[in-house]
């Protein structure tokens, strides 16, 4: 694939894939630009880790090899999950997670990579029962309160995702993909107004983030300021970035009904934890 047919997949699937890839629709494929998308954003991803692979295809073969020698190795099928998602085979990700997990049913780490998995690929209610596993009341993780509310809120449990979000608040205090995620649910359940301010909140502490970005210009743009909408997703990216972002936005505010009208779904900001 060229690298202009990269920049160009990438951008389309950012604004108009899958949401739980939540984060739940957080860098969840291999064809990335700087634009991440994961909750589904993207699930879990430090900025580091959602950081796009140079070559994924290479990375798919070396972690291959390593999960082969040692199906032990968590790191080894953490990576290899990773390789897989980022070659858009996520079914086969949630396979090996699930089978390492089942090795180390107390790894944390490797239920949060399962929980992840299981999100990028639709399966919201289950990766919110792993996720759920993969830290406890005693010692809770924001950033997977934050994965959870994401799921939940795919669920059309948006009421239930908010008190994740608010929970994960009180431990990371206006920690931005939180606030990216909460101003996503608000968009799902049309709460507009509500949306941009929690957006444009997280965009003020976290600028060059380009998934905020992303975010904020869809609950601008759903609002009937598509000029303002495009204005926002063209901000400090190269030129046919600019012009393929402003593509995959138009395709997502043309849906009269918003972004729970068509077979495709919005992304989530991914949270912060590592993968």
């Amino acid at each position: 694939m060229s690298q202009k047919l990269l920049h160009r997949s990438s951008a389309a699937r950012l604004l108009v894939g899958a949401a739980a890839s939540a984060a739940l629709v957080l860098a969840l494929s291999g064809c990335q630009t700087s634009l991440p998308s994961d909750i589904t954003g993207s699930l879990g991803d430090t900025a580091e880790d959602s950081r796009p692979s140079a070559d994924p295809r290479r990375d798919l073969q070396t972690y291959h090899e390593r999960f082969k020698a040692n199906p032990k190795d968590a790191a080894a099928a953490l990576q290899y999950a990773k390789a897989l998602r980022a070659t858009g085979q996520r079914a086969q990700a949630v396979a090996i997670l699930e089978q390492a997990s089942m090795a180390q049913p107390n790894n944390k780490a490797l239920l949060a990579g399962y929980g992840r998995a299981l999100a990028d690929n639709g399966n919201f209610q289950q990766a919110f029962d792993v996720l759920g596993r993969a830290h406890s009341p005693d010692d809770p993780d924001w950033r997977i309160l934050s994965a959870q509310g994401a799921a939940l809120d795919q669920l059309d449990r948006h009421d239930e995702a908010r008190q994740y979000y608010a929970s994960a608040l009180k431990i990371a205090p206006d920690e931005p993909s939180v606030l990216s995620n909460l101003g996503l649910s608000y968009v799902l359940s049309k709460e507009l107004p509500l949306a941009e301010e929690t957006l444009r909140k997280a965009r003020t502490r976290a600028p060059n983030d380009q998934r905020i970005k992303v975010n904020l210009a869809l609950a601008v743009g759903l609002q009937g300021r598509a000029g303002e909408a495009e204005s926002i997703v063209k901000a400090d990216v190269p030129p046919e970035e600019a012009v393929a972002n402003v593509a995959a936005l138009k395709r997502v505010l043309a849906r009269k009904e918003g972004p729970r009208g068509g077979t495709e779904k919005i992304p989530v900001a991914a949270v912060g934890s590592s993968d």
